[in-house]
């Protein structure tokens, strides 16, 4: 043999031993690390290589669910069944595709297939369906211990059964046995990461997240190569960034990015799917900045998954403040993919974009569905809140209000008073817009065309107000009472319409100005503004006295309204008309 085919021999034999070195247990290490891409091009040789595997099928499939493919999954998973029928795996698999798409009865009729006959030591059936529950969009944590349970006697040995079980635990936030549960898979293994990252994130749920950041960082210096402790680490930055005080927010948050970036390089995966990936952690930590760079990259890329539209979406109404442009993306994400695999966020952008486009049935029917999915770290009743007061700072006040009254409808919202106020004093500005006619264009017929005009924003304004004035929390009392009093007064007073039918008037805002002097009375840390309103609700009390020719209770109110301004040039003239 020469030298040159003895090279090329040994060279061939490199190649065979690198394809035989990639077995399931390769894969499956590649997997615990998250290395999906390198796992997933394990996979598929082994696919090709051993099509009577049926193990080699079932975590492909895994890796597709892991890249929100579910229809890629099932299809790995039906080859499955029909190459390597004996194996109950890919069935297990098919039941989570359906939990996946929220169809529980189905997926329960696969788990029950999957697990009848199962022998005594034939567990992985049952760990897999109770790391399913576990994983599913919407948690069944009992489920998951009650099939884990059976999976530890089956499988007394395998770490990653407690394992398993401390996150069920954990999810029911149960933290002793969850801790004793990770104890037991260090006992197992005690080279093993995912317990000792289990232990260190039980306490995320009670938002001890300093204490969660201090084991998770002691950790990734002990085993500075494994990815999935930043993937943790990121995670939890950005849930410390939403309780930290707004000028530490920027600063912490960025801090989540930069360990998604460490993990993303640490598991080596540069593939399209896990550029995807990152941009689904950038809009789970509201990274808008980041995502808008991201998703124009994404958009550029052929064969992109179509929640492209997503970010595309997200990006049009949070950052470009293009309304119309963002609903006509989340239209086209609708259409495009199974509604198994929206999120809570998406109904949320959608939601906001159709009630800000007039469409306000379509709108709340979204918005009360993102709130029905929304996961526990999320809390989108307060984000659509925020949303309407930052468009309300920036001067877009009726999107504000379209905005402020879907948790005004909700009395179980922690927004519901907040809302009702800012909705309330909202609806009081535009409709005291429009009743301000000046007197040289104040015709009967116009001012009769506006008052129409503004009497549903004024009934609307009185409505909320009324809401807020009637609260009996003392938090609500103490922060709102005295300005809702006064705006309900106003609103009523311009459905009066005493501006320009005084003689009809009608003292509609009568009993909100005198429970204003009530509350104002008994009140002890006033602005200034508050103080000056007892001096208008006199005025406009002692004017109505006047109206009615009650002139003894009209002079009362204007002197009051004197003792708190001297100057009021209004009291001051009505005394004098009524002392003639």
């Amino acid at each position: 043999m020469t030298n040159s085919k003895l090279f090329l021999s040994l060279l061939l034999a490199g190649a065979v031993g690198t394809v035989s070195a990639q077995s399931l247990k390769d894969a499956k290490a590649a997997i615990e690390a998250e290395q999906y891409d390198k796992a997933k091009g394990m996979l598929q040789q082994l696919v090709e290589k051993k099509a009577k595997d049926g193990e080699n099928y079932f975590y492909l499939g895994q890796i597709h669910l892991v890249n929100d493919k579910v229809d890629s999954a099932a299809y790995v998973f039906q080859q499955g069944v029909t190459n390597a029928p004996k194996e109950k795996l890919n069935v297990v698999g098919l039941g989570i595709v359906e939990l996946e798409k929220g169809n529980v009865s189905g997926a329960e009729s696969k788990f029950t297939e999957a697990t009848t006959g199962l022998g005594k030591k034939d567990y992985l059936p049952l760990y897999y369906i109770g790391r399913a529950y576990i994983d599913a969009p919407k948690p069944d944590y009992k489920k998951a211990v009650e099939y884990l349970t059976k999976a530890k006697e089956g499988g007394p040995k395998d770490a990653l059964v407690p394992t398993a079980l401390g996150d069920a635990y954990a999810g029911l936030r149960e933290s002793s046995p969850a801790y004793v549960a990770y104890r037991d898979a260090l006992t197992l293994n005690d080279k093993l990461l995912a317990p000792k990252i289990g232990q260190a994130i039980i306490s995320r749920r009670a938002q001890a997240y300093d204490v969660v950041l201090e084991q998770l960082t002691t950790l990734a210096a002990e085993n500075p190569e494994y990815g999935p402790i930043y993937r943790e680490l990121a995670e939890t930055y950005y849930l410390s960034s939403k309780k930290a005080p707004e000028e530490q927010y920027r600063e912490i948050n960025q801090k989540a990015v930069e360990n998604y970036k460490k993990y993303l390089s640490l598991t080596g995966d540069a593939s399209l799917d896990a550029k995807v990936r990152y941009a689904d952690f950038l809009v789970y930590s509201g990274n808008y900045d980041e995502l808008k760079t991201v998703s124009q990259e994404l958009s550029n890329q052929a064969g992109v998954d179509a929640k492209v539209f997503r970010y595309l979406g997200y990006i049009s109404f949070l950052q470009d403040k293009d309304y119309p442009k963002s609903l006509e993306y989340m239209n086209q994400l609708f259409s495009k993919v199974d509604t198994s695999r929206l999120i809570a966020r998406d109904y949320l952008i959608k939601g906001m974009g159709e009630i800000i486009a007039g469409n306000e049935a379509q709108g709340n029917a979204d918005l009360k569905i993102a709130i029905a999915k929304q996961s526990e770290d999320e809390n989108l009743d307060e984000e659509v809140a925020e949303t309407a007061f930052a468009k309300l700072q920036d001067g877009e006040e009726e999107v504000a209000r379209k905005l402020f009254a879907f948790p005004a409808s909700n009395p179980e919202s922690d927004y519901y008073y907040d809302s009702n106020y800012y909705l309330g004093t909202g609806e009081y500005g535009v409709g005291s817009k429009l009743v301000s006619v000046p007197e040289g264009e104040a015709t009967p017929e116009v001012v009769a065309a506006k008052f129409q005009e503004a009497k549903p924003h004024l009934e609307s304004a009185v409505k909320s107000l009324d809401l807020v004035a009637k609260a009996t929390k003392q938090e609500v009392i103490d922060k709102y009472k005295v300005n809702a009093l006064y705006f309900k007064g106003l609103s009523e007073l311009a459905l009066d319409n005493v501006i320009h039918d005084a003689e009809n008037a009608k003292g509609l805002f009568v009993g909100s100005f005198t429970e204003l002097l009530a509350a104002i009375a008994s009140s002890t840390n006033l602005t200034d503004a508050q103080k000056a309103y007892a001096g208008d609700a006199h005025n406009y009390l002692g004017y109505y006295a006047y109206l009615k020719g009650d002139t003894a209770k009209a002079k009362t109110h204007f002197a009051e309204s004197l003792k708190i301004n001297a100057e009021d040039p209004f009291a001051k003239q009505m005394v004098d008309v009524l002392n003639q």
